[in-house]
């Protein structure tokens, strides 16, 4: 069966390095947060790179008629983004979960990491 979604989705690659020292909490996306027509490949190749035990943030509105629904999907590969496809996908924060403080996700594998915000089509 598996998962419809909506073509238009984000990647969000994050390549993981082993490392000494502390680790970072960093808003994805900065100011702009998690968010439908933001490059994120470009955002994160800026500012990167990102270690294990750095927490990324997710800050994205919860849906309103005036915004559409966002979530936090981890795919399991560059074919699965490439493809679209969320069969293997991990849900990871669904639209209803935003609020001020955003979703949190800490680094713990060192490999590239694909996020994407995906909706399930009605």
């Amino acid at each position: 069966m598996g998962f419809n979604y909506i073509s238009a989705i984000f990647l969000l690659v994050i390549a993981t390095v082993v490392a000494t020292g502390l680790a970072e909490t960093v808003v994805v996306g900065g100011s702009e947060g998690w968010r439908f027509g933001y490059n994120y490949t470009d955002w994160a190749l800026k500012h990167g790179p990102f270690y294990i035990n750095d927490t990324l943030v997710f800050k994205y509105d919860p849906p309103s008629k005036e915004s559409r629904p966002h979530s936090v999907y981890l795919l399991p590969n560059l074919y699965s983004y490439a493809t679209c496809d969320f069969s293997s996908a991990r849900l990871l924060s669904n639209p209803n979960e935003a609020d001020g403080n955003g979703f949190s996700y800490v680094l713990n594998q060192w490999r590239p990491q694909y996020f994407a915000s995906g909706r399930r089509r009605q």
